[in-house]
């Protein structure tokens, strides 16, 4: 096999690597034989329900629909793996807020190494099983309170029932940190991607049976395009990074003088990626959930204008673009602080051309970072719009379930993995070479 050394890897090549080194072969065995072990774990049932009245039950559910793009179906086919690794992302998502909130956590990330961040892991564990209970117990209390949808309800339902949800969440965060030690990618990234994919082969056949049966093929056209379209721009975003480019003080050591040497500072278009969407989608979801549970008027004439499908969209629409650009700017604030960079460029005798160190470092990073955040929030909104914009018009609803929290998403965890899987074969490559 013919392979161009220096560049990167072709697909010609990474398959052959794939299928030929055993490294290689066996992480992405792993990788596949776990990702389907846990697909299977959403359809075992659950004992003491019955799955039929509670899917009738859920089925126009907004909270439900909500959960079961992150879960594969899994919340309303109510299988051992029900709740999948979403406690496990909530944990982590907490646990950044608390990181960035408490010094000293942020001292145990920051000053501790990888004693630290072992240590925040097992925190991360800790607060995953502790949200997994009480999101198992608040559906065991949900089912419960469905008229024929719990066998035999009453407190050991409840116990059983949450307790059942909770192991099965715990055993598949187990496999996703699996998947990330001995396969191939981010285990919890690829659980959530496998989820959203699941949702595809119902969507494109229930497209193909509305084009059968006389529906509107322009609008299906359209719609197809439109998504085409908007991942593309999303690679080229998740993609895109500003280069700030700085100069390395020359240095002498011994009687060796170094020269100036010139790199760069990248900084990334869409900082907090999918996180903007997810918290601004949780937010505008939170009144209906209000609704459904309190049964109070106000609260849920506030839910039905804050719908897209209200009397008022555009008042769902304006709150729904000010809340990702609201997140957009905090998440891009936890990821990046410009004054832990200006420290850390004045520590390795490094600056910006033009920029002195200190202060004005760290404000010119600031101002580079609020423009890219901008326009990062400003494409943010469009993915999050147009697609629903497009349904609506067209009249095509069959794709409702990949909206632009998916788009993300997929695109996203496809690039990270297959970068991943392209340093595999740039260092099976170098083996090789070292071997020869």
């Amino acid at each position: 096999m013919v392979v161009s050394r220096g560049k990167t890897p072709s697909a010609q090549e990474t398959f052959m690597q794939m299928a030929q080194a055993a490294g290689l072969r066996s992480r992405v065995l792993v990788t596949l034989g776990l990702l389907i072990l846990v697909r299977l774990g959403i359809y075992l049932p659950v004992p003491g329900i019955d799955r039929q009245v509670f899917a009738a039950a859920v089925q126009n559910n907004s909270v439900i629909r909500f959960l079961d793009i992150f879960s594969g179906g899994g919340i309303s086919a109510l299988g051992i793996f029900a709740l999948g690794i979403l406690p496990y992302i909530n944990a982590s998502i907490i646990m950044q807020l608390m990181t960035a909130a408490l010094p000293s956590l942020e001292r145990l990330q920051k000053d501790e190494g990888e004693a630290g961040r072992r240590k925040i892991s097992q925190i991360t564990r800790y607060v995953a099983l502790g949200w997994a209970i009480i999101q198992s117990t608040g559906i065991a209390i949900f089912v419960n309170s469905i008229p024929g949808a719990a066998l035999t309800p009453g407190p050991l339902f409840l116990a059983e029932t949450a307790l059942a949800l909770t192991a099965g969440s715990m055993f598949v965060m187990w496999v996703s940190e699996l998947i990330t030690e001995r396969g191939i990618g981010n285990g919890a990234s690829l659980l959530i991607f496998l989820s959203i994919v699941a949702y595809l082969p119902s969507s494109v056949g229930q497209t193909i049976a509305l084009a059968e049966s006389g529906g509107s093929i322009g609008g299906i056209i359209v719609l197809a395009l439109v998504f085409l379209v908007m991942i593309v721009g999303i690679v080229f975003v998740q993609e895109g990074t500003r280069r700030i480019p700085i100069v390395s003080a020359r240095r002498q050591v011994g009687r060796r003088l170094y020269r100036e040497q010139t790199s760069y500072l990248p900084l990334r278009l869409n900082q907090g990626g999918v996180m903007p969407i997810i918290f601004a989608s949780a937010m505008l979801i939170l009144p209906s959930t209000l609704a459904q549970f309190s049964q109070n008027a106000v609260v849920a004439q506030i839910a039905a204008y804050l719908s897209p499908g209200g009397p008022t969209p555009w008042v769902y629409v304006v709150f729904y673009l000010v809340l990702i650009l609201f997140f957009s700017y905090f998440y891009a604030s936890l990821v990046v602080n410009p004054v832990d960079m200006s420290q850390n460029l004045k520590k390795m005798g490094a600056s910006i051309p033009g920029i002195r160190p200190g202060k004005a470092t760290s404000d010119y990073i600031e101002k580079v970072l609020n423009r890219l955040t901008l326009l990062g929030a400003i494409f943010l909104g469009l993915v999050a719009i147009v697609p629903t914009a497009v349904e609506s018009a067209t009249r095509v609803t069959t794709f409702q379930g990949l909206g632009a929290t998916s788009l993300l998403i997929l695109v996203g965890v496809a690039i990270d993995t297959a970068k991943q899987i392209q340093t595999y074969v740039i260092s099976q490559r170098y083996e090789g070479m070292v071997k020869q």
